[in-house]
């Protein structure tokens, strides 16, 4: 499997391709890889700030370690390599547009074997490609037909709780990225580039039912239980806990992360409606312009960042809610 990268227009661009022969393809950025901080990926930011949000990025931190750890064992019920997770956190980074964010990913990417070049295989990472991309730029067309798809290629309840689970957390490292860049006034795209379709979200199925099954309580491990005896007493979580305890590490540090980001209440400013709307559909243009006007209106840097956050934060959930929740 050759990996293929273009730089044309000054965005990533993912691609697979058959071939029998293994080629060295150099990311336009290699150093992207070499990060300290895996969620921030080393953007600069003065020390007073990072101790306000230590809570919320610590957490976010840990995350990255379990949805990319370094060493992926590949079995019957977890199928997802480290390939396949990277690949997808690629295509979500490049719907985003956030220039950082797919110079990391397509630098991680490039030097890892892909999978085999059958037809199956092919047609199973494009499978995963199209998910991913539809869940990230047009939640809309995302139903119970797209989880089947998945099914049908040969992904497991496991890996689709995952892959759902990265879908989310790239969309919101990538808002979080671009509001702390808006900050200390980069942009977001370093490059100019084509036009991104703006990121529309449906409402969420607020009143509907998991569309993947939930954990087996006569089956659950004792992580499973009470991961889900805690999270499915939030609110938010309640209908989502049944389903993505199938991976109770990861359930347990959303639901932190929810109740870190949970701790202010928004004012009612139409400046920070107004950089909601944009972070929420086009991280890629947010910028210095956006986040200004909310510190000049009285908040500080850290409670418009943790506002800005909580909107992202806010943007995976309603993410979760309209692929793995049907209307009733």
């Amino acid at each position: 499997m050759e990996q293929r990268r273009f730089s044309g227009k000054g965005h990533w661009y993912h691609e697979t391709q058959s071939n029998h022969a293994q080629a060295d393809v150099l990311p336009l950025v290699p150093e992207a890889a070499n990060v300290e901080d895996r969620f921030l990926l080393d953007v600069a930011l003065p020390d007073e700030l990072v101790t306000q949000c230590r809570g919320w990025l610590a957490t976010a931190r840990s995350l990255c370690d379990q949805l990319f750890p370094l060493d992926i064992p590949v079995t019957r019920l977890h199928t997802l390599s480290a390939y396949d997770r990277l690949s997808t956190a690629l295509t979500v980074a490049q719907a985003c547009g956030v220039q950082r964010l797919c110079n990391h990913y397509a630098a991680l990417l490039a030097p890892l074997p892909g999978p085999d070049s059958s037809r199956e295989s092919n047609r199973r990472l494009a499978q995963i490609t199209q998910y991913a991309r539809q869940l990230a730029c047009t939640p809309d067309v995302i139903g119970e037909k797209a989880l089947q798809q998945l099914d049908e290629v040969g992904l497991t309840l496991y890996d689709a709780v995952l892959i759902n689970q990265i879908i989310g957390f790239i969309g919101f490292q990538a808002r979080t990225v671009a509001a702390f860049q808006a900050l200390l006034g980069f942009p977001v795209r370093w490059l100019p580039g084509h036009h991104i379709q703006p990121h529309t979200l449906a409402n969420g199925n607020s009143s509907g039912r998991p569309t993947l099954p939930a954990v087996e309580i006569r089956f659950a491990s004792a992580h499973q239980l009470e991961s889900l005896a805690r999270w499915q007493a939030e609110p938010a979580l309640q209908r989502l806990a049944p389903v993505l305890c199938h991976h109770p590490a990861l359930l347990d540090l959303t639901g932190t992360l929810l109740i870190q980001l949970d701790e202010e209440t928004p004012p009612n400013l139409p400046a920070l409606a107004a950089a909601v709307e944009l972070l929420t559909r086009s991280p890629d243009r947010f910028s210095a312009a956006q986040f200004t006007p909310l510190t000049k209106a009285g908040l500080t840097a850290a409670s418009a960042i943790n506002l800005l956050v909580r909107s992202a934060f806010e943007g995976w959930l309603e993410r979760f809610n309209v692929a793995l929740c049907n209307a009733e």
